[in-house]
């Protein structure tokens, strides 16, 4: 397949509008690189049929597609509730802990200790804010509250309460079925949501015991947003979760937050994803608002490594239009040119050989920068230098190919073992010729280590005639 002309990558969720016939092959063909299956909306059974007719659907296409499994978290939510529930402004509601059908006087959270974490005059929020209690009482088991902001109440809907910490396991049981799922059928990487700390992202890493998927760390909670720095040392990637971040904190806070979000992962290399109602409208017109085009070429300019389509794509009329729109919007964003500072800062030899290979690129006009990769730390270190060429990243490992679908700018090539620097130059070479991205008598810049197939060498520099 082609290199692909947009650097910034597409991550969608697939969900029952990619299930039809035909459906799911369309939306990977306009341009999905990362698939996310989320599992707080799917169960096992579902998850496992999506991955499977993904795996199908994208070697139909040829195309080297990552999938992201991202978990549940510790997601507060109401429990079951009467249809036709609604709460009226000034009303009285107990939330209590346990099992039950809900109704305009009482309904139950999946938070049995909430009672101890709230206290008089703390603010409770339901479905994204669309409901607001103040808590006027908390006894064993129940929470008094005053609806300040009524309306209909609906199963399920997650509950936020702005401001304070919970009490709550970062990494719950649902989570760990999803993980064991995922470890077992082969996801690609996993976002593990609401992250609170970089000791959360720990729990998760030593509950792989060894299996090593890169982490998508979600900012989505108030607490993240003050060990900013250590979460992005501690993930892999990062997730802007704006939609519950919104809720936490408050959503003029949001555009502020996104940016220095991406800015902490473009110096410390790490890619980082921009996520939640980027063509929300979309779910329902086949066009998007002006408003959202602007939103998505503003996190382009700002850096981010990829955009996000959530409800768009999992349950929206108009999957494939969403994508084709998102990449005609991040094409259109990246011709403008590049308005995000570029990180130079290195640190360490992988780091400082990326960067002199990205300078001699651009000083010898090099058509493409091929880097021959066994972890992917090389292409990510490359792409953090946000060169002007392509970026070939030549890899045996099926894992990290995949992997680095996420990364800005990286177009992924599965190859042969590489045995010697002979063999990855030839590879290097064959596999720029197949992509459609340099043509006999282009130079090439090839980055790699003398120690070949062996992660973190990174020493060489190389320039070749095609």
């Amino acid at each position: 397949m082609p290199v692909s002309a947009r650097r910034t990558k597409i991550v969608a969720t697939i969900g029952p509008a990619c299930d039809a016939p035909g459906v799911l092959e369309r939306v990977l063909a306009a341009g999905v690189d990362v698939a996310r299956l989320s599992a707080a909306h799917a169960g096992l059974p579902e998850l496992r049929s999506r991955l499977r007719a993904l795996r199908s659907a994208a070697s139909a296409l040829s195309r080297t597609v990552g999938v992201m499994l991202d978990l549940p978290g510790p997601k507060l939510r109401v429990g079951e509730v009467a249809a036709g529930t609604v709460l009226a402004e000034g009303a009285s509601i107990r939330l209590l802990s346990g099992d039950c059908v809900g109704d305009a006087e009482r309904v139950c959270v999946t938070h049995e200790a909430l009672w101890s974490d709230v206290a008089s005059g703390d603010r409770i929020l339901i479905d994204d804010g669309r409901l607001e209690l103040e808590v006027s009482s908390a006894t064993e088991g129940e929470v008094g509250c005053l609806v300040r902001r009524g309306g209909p109440l609906l199963p399920h809907k997650g509950l936020n309460v702005p401001g304070i910490t919970l009490s709550v396991d970062s990494v719950t049981p649902a989570d760990l079925e999803a993980l064991a799922w995922g470890i077992e059928d082969g996801v690609d990487m996993v976002a593990q949501s609401f992250v609170r700390s970089a000791a959360d992202i720990v729990t998760l890493r030593d509950a792989m015991a060894g299996a090593g998927l890169p982490i998508v760390a979600k900012i989505e909670k108030h607490e993240a947003l003050d060990d900013l720095d250590a979460i992005v040392s501690a993930a892999d990637a990062v997730m802007v979760a704006r939609g519950d971040l919104a809720v936490e904190t408050s959503p003029e806070q949001v555009p502020p937050a996104q940016r220095a979000i991406i800015g902490a992962c473009r110096s410390r290399g790490r890619p980082v994803v921009v996520a939640t109602q980027m063509l929300g409208s979309m779910t329902a017109s086949p066009r998007p608002t002006r408003a959202e085009a602007s939103d998505v070429a503003t996190a382009v300019f700002e850096g981010a490594d990829a955009v996000m389509l959530a409800e768009e794509t999992a349950v929206g009329a108009y999957p494939v239009e969403s994508v084709e729109t998102m990449d005609r919007i991040c094409r259109a964003a990246e011709s403008a040119g590049q308005s995000a500072p570029v990180s130079r800062e290195t640190t360490g030899p992988t780091a400082s050989v990326a960067a002199a290979a990205c300078d001699l690129a651009s000083d010898i006009g090099a058509a493409a920068m091929v880097v021959a990769t066994q972890s992917g730390a090389t292409a990510r270190a490359v792409a953090r230098c946000r060169p002007s060429v392509p970026i070939l990243a030549v890899t045996p490992v099926a894992t990290v190919a995949r992997a680095l679908t996420l990364v800005w700018g990286v177009t992924p090539c599965l190859v042969g073992p590489l045995e010697s620097i002979e063999s990855m130059t030839r590879s290097a070479l064959a596999a720029s010729l197949s992509l459609e991205a340099v043509r006999v008598g282009d130079k090439v810049v090839l980055t790699a280590g003398t120690s070949v197939g062996v992660a973190g060498s990174t020493d060489l520099i190389r320039v070749l005639t095609v």
